[in-house]
This record gives C-alpha cells, structure tokens and sequence, in this order.
C-alpha cells in the first residue's frame, strides 16, 4: 500500500514471505505479473527461477550468459536448437536489464537460410556450455538437443563444473569419447542418460562413463550411435546394477550385449529395443533375470518367435506396459502366454503384427482383467470376437484406439461399450465395418467419453453424433472424412457438449454454414475447405485452422 508517494507495506514484507507468495502461484503468466510490481519483487521472481527453456537464437551464447547473470538458482536447464526464439526488445543491451525469461517466444522454425558459417553463430557452442556451467553450478538436469555446435570441450566444462548433475541429455550432439569420459568422472550422481544420435561416440567413452556412474545410473537412452557395439552393454550390465531403464535403437547391437544387462541389471523396469539382430536367446533371458520389468516395448523385430513372449509370460510378472510393432513372427501363442501369466497388463499396443489374430486377444480380455489402454493398429485378423471378450473381461478400459482393423464392427464397438462403460477415449480410423449401429451404442452408455475420433469412417453419419451429443460430455471430437456427416450431426453435437474445445471436420463434403452458427466459443476447429465466408462469420470461435493451413481469426463480439 502506498501513501502519499510512500510505500508503507513492501518495506516490512521479509524475503522470505514474498518468496513464499510466489511458490504458491500456480501458473507462469501469474508468476510473471508478481514480477513486475516492483524492482525487489523482480530480483526475488529471478532468485525463485529454477528452471529455463530456450531454442536457438540469434545469439545463444550471449543469450546463455545473460540468463546465467540473472538467474542464480536455477536448477534445470533445455536447450532445443530444433526451435527457434524472437529475441524481444528488452533482450538489447540498451533495453537495461529486464525480465528475460518470462518473454521468451518459441516456435517451429520451418526454415533457415544462409552459410553453414553464419547458421553456427546460431547455435550454442562450446562457449556458451562454459558460461552456463559457470553461471549455473546448482544444475540438476540439463538437455541439450540438437546442440550441433557442442564438443566434448564443452560438456567436460559442463562436467566439471557441475558434479551434482543428475540427468543429461544430449539427443544429436556430436560430443564424443573424451566429453562422455569427463562425465564419468565427474558427474557420480548421475541418474538419467540420454545419447540419441550421439554418433561421435565408441565404446571407450561410455565404458568409462559406466564405470564412473554405475552405482546411480538408472536410466539409459542409445540410438543410432554407429560405433557402439555390444562391449558398451556387458559395461553396463557390469557396472549398472540399479539401472532401471534402457531404451535401445541400433543395428549393430546382437545378442551378447543384451544378455550382459539382462543378467547384470536385474531391478530392470522398463526395456525397449528397435535390434534386428536380436534374437530370441536375448529375451528367454530377460524372462529369466527381469523379474522386475514392468514395460516391454518390443519394435521392428525380424528374428524372434514366440518363444521369446512365452518366456516373458513365465517370468515377468509385473509386466503392466507391452507394446508389439512389426513384429512378424509373432502369432496368438506369444500373445496367449503373455495374457496367461501376466494378469497385471494395463496397456497393450500391437502394430502391424500380421499373424497376431482373433483369438490371442481373446486371451487378453479373458486374463488381464485391469487393462486400461488398448491400440490394435494394421491388424487385419482381429475379428469382432476379440472385442466382444475385451468388453466382457476388461471393466476397467479408458482408453481404445483401432486403426486399419477391417475386420471389427459394429458388434465389436457395441460389445466395448455395453462392457466398458468407463471409456474415455475412443479413437477410430479407417475401420469401414463400424457404422452408426456402433457409435449409437457409445453415446448410450460411455458417460465418461471425452475424446472421440472417427475418421474415414464412411458407414458413420448423423445419427451417431446425435447420440453422442446427447450422451457424453465431450471435450475433443475428430470426425474428419466421414462422408455421411452434415449439419445435422454437428449441430447435434454443439448444443449438446458444451465443454467441447476442439473439433476436426476437415474433408466433410455435406456440412454447410447452419452448423457453424452453432460452433461459439470452441478454442480450434478444422474446417472443410468448401464453407462460405457467412458460416465463417457467423460462428464466434477464436481460431479457424483451415484444411489448406491458412489460420483465421474472428474475436468473440458480445
């Protein structure tokens, strides 16, 4: 409160209090307007920053260093140079020293243009990583992506610098043995690890790195990395006894490498792996050692049969999370045995797995009565009678996407929502057997239903958005393609689910301007290319995202 030009109250407010003020908001434009009461409120909104995100710059090791001055206590640190920032006004020197951060714009970049030269005054460089780990010697996690200019120079100064780093990330730095090396030295806290398209590392980096972290490793992230072979996982199947997580895409990683963590990581929880070498020797073993895992994600495996789902059936029993993706040798039987012995499964995605069919998943709805989430994409053998048991056997489904399926129907959908009634989300594509009959049935009985999407459904019309309008309190409809749709339909659908935010429906040839006086106050539709400027005008949304990728603004009028 001031009084006569004095401010009376701010003076007796301790630090502390008003640091407290701004750890109890609750959003970062709140945050932002705290800030800019008065000078001291600035300085302590900067004490309280602890974490900082930023894409590429005009500028980014001055950005960096300038963020290092203001910003003491930060804690956690993401770089993604595959975004681009407008500097603001206040960002210039003669703009004195203001509020940084809180004005940070991102974006896509869709374009760069100029000499690889002047792009790389873009990017961060080893200078800038310097004054970060300078300016931020409290740092807890940092992510640096896409951070082409970096070397293993830098990450050593990041390294020494900041020992008390717990997660690292650096998808796409070109950092090599001698940085990787300096954070095994250095970094003996470290947790999370993250080398996505680090292609200048070999094995010796990450074995000494192994070494050096082992006992706090517990996440590990490798892909596309050319020069590492299976001598970098018997490291870390040696070192990394509390290694929980390891995400693995390489074509040159066999089965040696993969039985070493197998055998030497046994707390593991969660494995996913994209190995065309891999057979099913390397997953009896996780069966056998991994009696912990509770996610399996399993891609692009051409080697391994059933014999390897059997073993995880026998053996991880805690396994929640199974997602199969072109995986051709795979048939029911491996299904069936991960359904018998793994009851616990909450979530299933099979993708493209041709010789999986009907009665593997019936197997599922019969075994794993707690399934919350199931995705069935390509899968052309799956038949109504599969849904029909997951409807009977899974009460507890949320979450139901089919793609591509040409043999579920209409009775599948019915037998999923006279069964299923705790349906939140039901994404459909392509899938010509499912018609209103099915959709109907939704409506009637998937109260909770607030994600709906059907696409290219020709056999969908009218009758089933009546329904739905008058059934579930939507929030996200997609029905882009479906032929039969019109006014009707989507009239229906906005007086009836006024919590709606967002709706596709773009490739609709029969919806005129009648329905979008009905559409006020939605956050985003997608509009087919064919509407009038009247029925654009006549509607209040904010944003049109028009099919062609136009975008059009209309404000609210009262």
């Amino acid at each position: 409160m001031k009084m006569r030009g004095r401010d009376r109250i701010n003076p007796v407010l301790p630090d502390e209090l008003i640091l407290e003020v701004f750890h109890k908001l609750d959003s970062k434009p709140s945050h932002d307007a705290c800030s800019l009461v008065c000078k001291r409120w600035l300085g302590l909104a900067r004490l309280n920053r602890t974490t900082i995100r930023v894409g590429s710059s005009d500028n980014a090791d001055a950005l960096v260093q300038m963020l290092a001055r203001r910003f003491v206590n930060v804690r956690n640190v993401f770089i993604d140079e595959r975004l681009s920032i407008s500097l603001p006004v206040q960002f210039q020197k003669h703009g004195g020293e203001q509020s940084a951060l809180s004005s940070l714009t991102l974006h896509y970049a869709n374009e760069k243009s100029g000499s690889e030269d002047e792009m790389g005054s873009y990017c961060l460089s080893d200078a800038g990583l310097t004054a970060l780990g300078e300016g931020f010697t409290k740092l807890d996690k940092l992510s640096l992506i896409w951070c082409s200019n970096v070397t293993s120079a830098g990450l050593k100064s990041i390294a020494e610098k900041c020992s008390s780093l717990r997660s690292l990330d650096l998808q796409g730095c070109y950092v090599g043995d001698q940085g990787a090396a300096a954070v095994g030295k250095c970094c003996r806290q470290l947790e999370d690890l993250n080398l996505r398209f680090c292609e200048g590392l070999t094995d010796t980096g990450l074995i000494v790195l192994a070494i050096g972290c082992g006992k706090t490793l517990k996440s590990v992230g490798v892909a596309a990395c050319a020069k590492l072979t299976d001598v970098s996982l018997e490291a870390i199947g040696s070192h990394c006894r509390s290694l929980e997580k390891l995400s693995l895409d390489s074509e040159f990683i066999n089965n040696k490498g993969i039985l070493a963590v197998a055998k030497g990581c046994r707390l593991l929880k969660v494995l996913k792996l994209q190995c065309i070498n891999v057979t099913d020797e390397a997953l009896q073993a996780v069966g056998i050692f991994c009696l912990s895992l509770e996610l399996l994600a399993l891609y692009s495996f051409q080697r391994f049969t059933d014999k390897s789902l059997c073993a995880i059936g026998e053996g991880c029993k805690k396994l929640k999370n199974l997602t199969l993706s072109d995986c051709y040798f795979l048939s029911d039987k491996g299904l069936e045995a991960v359904a018998a012995g793994c009851s616990e499964l909450t979530h299933l995605e099979v993708n493209g797995c041709h010789n999986i069919g009907t009665s593997g998943l019936e197997f599922v709805g019969r075994s794993c009565t707690r399934l919350s989430d199931l995705t069935l994409l390509y899968c052309q053998k799956i038949g109504n009678y599969a849904l029909s048991e997951v409807g009977r056997g899974c009460k507890h489904l949320q979450a139901l996407q089919l793609v591509d399926c040409s043999s579920i129907g209409d009775d599948a959908i019915c037998s999923i929502a006279s069964g299923c009634r705790n349906l939140k989300k039901l994404h459909i594509r392509r899938c010509y057997e499912v018609g209103n009959t099915g959709i109907i049935a939704v409506g009637k009985n998937c109260k909770f239903l607030t994600a709906l999407s059907i696409r290219f459904c020709d056999r969908v019309g009218n009758e089933a958005l009546i329904a739905i309008g008058q059934g579930c309190p939507l929030q996200h409809l997609n029905v882009s393609g479906c032929h039969q749709m019109g006014d009707k339909g989507i009239i229906a659908i906005a007086r009836g689910c006024p919590q709606l935010t967002c709706l596709d429906v773009s490739v609709l040839q029969n919806l005129g301007d009648m329905a979008m006086t009905e559409l006020g106050g939605y956050s985003a539709v997608t509009l087919p290319t064919q509407l009038t400027e009247f029925g654009a005008q006549s509607s209040t949304c904010r944003i049109f995202t028009i099919i062609k990728g136009e975008t059009l603004a209309i404000p609210n009028e009262e």
